[in-house]
């Protein structure tokens, strides 16, 4: 397995052992150094947390408030799920104290949070690991094998039925209805969207050449809806729809294959992990962050990389010393044991590695008060 180094520590990220299903416990503990089992540690920060963000981590955010708060009786977490680009604008205009995003802060975007932040600027830290489903409804198929070409050309309008050639040449013996296709995207600017299309660009750069972004590209007219949500709401109650959406949320959709190398590859948490596995940091950043890199194009045998890493935003610096409290008790207990065993049991994503777990402490420990 590969290491990805961040500064002075080395993150191995494995969730190759972890199902995307729910799996928690409800009274989830963590290993203590004794060999016995501890709880994640608790404190009596006191004070409301704001933060804004990323639509697809609404359930497991939710799962984290409740315990937090639970932990921390005089603590308030308030986030809105307005999705990514939103939440890393309110952070960037000091509108909330964290952001949830489905992308890391932008080049630009890390040099604008030092003028809130401080000259180390924000704190990009992996929350949890999930693939992005094609997901799709079409009547009495439940998956389907594609390629990237092929993917592409249906979200571009160019493969407009579900019969086309493109998809029944890769889906012998399937009996695919003659029904027009209809694509479903974010409205709203989106990490998701921007881990989506960055896939496509770089998988199928001959058909998808369009500007990789969180926004939809606005050359391409299909319907939208508002946030995770929403897509799967209108693709559930669309025949012949079909989006893209953080794997938690498939519900009852079919699902496609992605093809890889000379392999169909299904969506899970172990072909996950090896997509993550050949990331590499993104250089220019602090010595902390853990911004990351995907390649989108690999070959590697088994790896699905159509994957999102999903971010909490924190300032390197805060005003005063209860807001640094209340931040680093927090994003403490997201990335503990316990705040990823709950938040599991909640969205169904893949939580994070040990191995990661100590990279994102000592990112969260570096938090300080501004000088």
């Amino acid at each position: 397995m590969k290491a990805l180094r961040f500064g002075r520590a080395a993150a191995v990220i494995s969730v190759a052992a972890l199902a995307l299903t729910a799996c928690g416990s409800d009274n989830a503990t963590t290993p203590g150094s004794d060999g016995g089992e501890s709880a994640a540690p608790e404190s009596t920060v006191s004070g409301t947390l704001t933060g804004a963000g990323a639509s697809s981590q609404q359930a497991a955010m939710t799962a984290w408030k409740a315990g937090f708060e639970e932990a921390n009786q005089d603590a308030t977490v308030q986030y809105s799920p307005d999705g990514s680009g939103a939440g890393r604008e309110a952070f960037l205009a000091s509108g909330v104290q964290f952001a949830g995003s489905d992308a890391y802060l932008d080049d630009e975007e890390y040099e604008a949070s030092k003028e809130i932040c401080g000259p180390d600027g924000a704190i990009n830290i992996p929350a949890y690991v999930s693939p992005i489903a094609v997901a799709f409804n079409v009547p009495g198929v439940e998956e389907l094998n594609l390629d990237a070409p092929t993917i592409a050309a249906i979200f571009k309008g160019d493969v407009a039925n579900w019969n086309d050639e493109a998809i029944a040449s890769q889906n012998e013996g399937v009996e695919l209805p003659d029904l027009a296709i209809t694509v479903v995207h974010r409205a709203d600017e989106s990490g998701t969207t921007e881990n989506f299309v960055e896939y496509l660009s770089a998988a199928a750069p001959d058909e998808w050449t369009y500007e990789v972004s969180g926004d939809w590209p606005a050359e391409i007219v299909a319907e939208n809806a508002q946030g995770t949500n929403g897509v799967v709401s209108t693709t559930s109650s669309t025949e012949g729809a079909v989006t893209y959406t953080d794997a938690s949320a498939v519900g009852d959709l079919g699902q496609a294959l992605v093809k890889v190398g000379e392999e169909y590859v299904a969506l899970n948490a172990e072909a996950a992990s090896k997509a993550v596995e050949v990331a590499t940091p993104v250089e220019g950043r602090s010595e902390v962050d853990m911004s990351l890199d995907l390649e989108r194009d690999t070959t590697e045998s088994g790896a699905y990389p159509v994957v999102l890493i999903s971010y909490h935003i924190y300032c390197s610096t805060y005003a005063d010393q209860e807001t640094v409290d209340l931040v680093k008790a927090f994003g403490s207990y997201a990335i503990s044991e316990e705040g990823q065993t709950t938040a599991e049991g909640s969205a169904g994503n893949a939580p994070i590695s040990e191995t990661l777990r100590e990279s994102a402490q000592e990112a969260i420990d570096s938090i300080t008060v501004a000088s």
